[in-house]
């Protein structure tokens, strides 16, 4: 059964990054009724950086990558959701994502959400060549991406139905834009 538009919801999607993690878990947080895929990197990362009781806290749905098939990728061909959101992404996932592999829940789902065009918003982590980036317990680093690593950003912005977001107040006015463009009112 598919959903009509205004009762689908959206899916928001976690990678193993703590590249503004702190700041996409406080976007989820605003939002009601999210359907949440966590990457096995983010479930680790989620407790490392000490998010796991404020993400539980949250009451959104919770799958975590446990599974060879990615079962959960079966509510895209039920029509569930109007967008997907991946954020924050590591480069391996987007790697994965630029290159068409789907060998994690993650990558999986960005592949389901373009075969059943259902719009995604990506934000990437390596998106300027020097970026300053959250470590555990507060720690601040300098992170200098490769080439390659941002070359991958610009090929997945590249593909249809994708918007590649690069800083977290792009990432709050893309999904804003998709809740108000999917609104019950």
């Amino acid at each position: 059964m598919i959903l009509e538009d205004h009762n689908k919801k959206l899916a928001w999607a976690i990678t193993g990054s703590g590249h503004y993690l702190r700041e996409s878990l406080q976007i989820l947080a605003s939002i009601q009724d999210v359907d949440v895929f966590l990457s096995r990197a983010a479930a680790e990362i989620i407790k490392q950086y000490g998010f796991q009781s404020a993400l539980e806290a949250m009451g959104h749905r919770i799958f975590q990558d446990k599974t060879a098939s990615s079962v959960p990728v079966e509510f895209f061909y039920k029509g569930q959701y109007h967008t997907l959101v991946i954020a924050p992404v590591t480069s391996n996932t987007i790697a994965k994502m630029a290159y068409g592999f789907s060998d994690s829940l993650v990558s999986n789902l960005y592949a389901q959400a373009g075969k059943t065009r259902v719009t995604s918003i990506v934000f990437a982590c390596d998106t300027a060549p020097e970026l300053e980036s959250e470590a555990p317990k507060d720690n601040i680093v300098k992170v200098y991406p490769r080439k390659i690593d941002l070359d991958n950003v610009q090929k997945l912005a590249q593909f249809e139905a994708t918007e590649v977001v690069a800083s977290i107040e792009a990432l709050q006015i893309a999904v804003q834009q998709r809740l108000l463009n999917h609104s019950t009112i």
